[in-house]
């Protein structure tokens, strides 16, 4: 256990365990209570989502030919990108009560954003134990923005596709798996993981090429692209400037925001709670924020407010890298 987050070894790459995650500031009978799961609630929450993409996919087919056509794949691709979201509760296995429906969901959402579920559980999973830990955090493998450059560069969302087609392709096509926090007991569910995805992949585009149709292009690989920027100025208000410690209401943030984007993200922005206690299911985190709220350590007012705090404090930097080359100059 580290970060004081407890898992139990199993063949799924580790389950949360209640019973042996540390009660800050909560009681333990409070927690379980808010720890129980509902597979009417996960329903009900997936029934939205699903809704969502239905509607702005009809928003495209409505569009075609006309200028529209650009705004309505944007909003398609957010919402469809924003299917990280069940991805990440049904991985943690508290989106439904039923683990069966928990897995079937992880591997619809996991297959439509090229992120295979078994391989996202045990880097997530490894996350959690290590969060804000620079040597053994597997979100921090590659750096957080700390320029406007880098910021821009990662909120378009380039990053995350190299990594995602790299990491599939090379288990799919040459069977090696080589990220740390994998043990090698894992590696051959992993590698027939990416083959599985992989060949679903080519199966679609070639009965795609075959009947030549423009459905798969237009209404999955266009907006998923065009909606990730959303989705990682999302995910970076989570840790990005948080403090590199084992304090999960300091290395964590939670935003506050609106309750449709609440809705959409399946409750995700009370990030701090979620690290705290991860066997809360989504339907509970407000319930939690209310009772843990005083004692976070990084909030945020709203996505935009962060973005701009950020924005700022990137340009300041860059501002003083630009000048201290003529300060020194000046100073010679």
């Amino acid at each position: 256990m580290a970060n004081g987050v407890a898992f139990r070894d199993g063949r799924d790459g580790g389950v949360m365990d209640i019973d042996a995650i540390p009660a800050r500031r909560i009681d333990r009978e409070t927690l379980r209570r808010l720890s129980h799961r509902s597979d009417v609630r996960g329903f009900a929450q997936l029934a939205v989502h699903g809704l969502l993409l239905g509607a702005t996919g009809v928003m495209i087919w409505v569009s075609r030919g006309t200028l529209w056509i650009a705004p309505a794949v944007v909003l398609h691709g957010a919402i469809l990108a924003f299917l990280f979201c069940p991805l990440h509760e049904a991985i943690h296995r508290t989106a439904f009560a039923t683990r069966r429906i928990n897995d079937a969901v992880a591997w619809m959402c996991g297959a439509l954003l090229i992120l295979p579920p078994g391989y996202f559980r045990l880097f997530h999973f490894a996350h959690h134990r290590h969060t804000q830990d620079p040597a053994l955090d597997p979100e921090l493998a590659h750096a957080r923005p700390s320029s406007l450059s880098a910021y821009l560069w990662h909120v378009s969302g380039l990053p995350y596709w190299y990594d995602r087609c790299s990491v599939t392709l090379r288990m799919a096509l040459t069977g090696r798996v080589s990220e740390p926090f994998i043990s090698i007991d894992k590696n051959a569910s992993l590698v027939r993981e990416a083959r599985a995805l992989l060949l679903l992949y080519l199966l679609a585009a070639g009965v795609s090429l075959y009947f030549g149709r423009a459905e798969l292009l237009i209404y999955w690989v266009l907006p998923i692209f065009c909606g990730q920027p959303l989705l990682r100025m999302f995910l970076l208000a989570e840790h990005c400037a948080c403090p590199f410690n084992d304090d999960m209401f300091a290395n964590t943030r939670t935003t506050y925001t609106w309750r449709t984007l609440r809705l959409l993200t399946w409750q995700m922005s009370f990030h701090a709670e979620h690290h705290a206690f991860p066997s809360v299911p989504f339907h509970t985190l407000a319930a939690l924020n209310a009772l843990t709220r005083q004692h976070l350590a990084s909030t945020s007012p709203g996505y935009l407010a962060l973005h701009r705090a950020l924005l700022v404090r990137f340009a300041a930097a860059n501002a003083r890298a630009s000048s201290a080359p003529n300060d020194s100059g000046e100073q010679g």
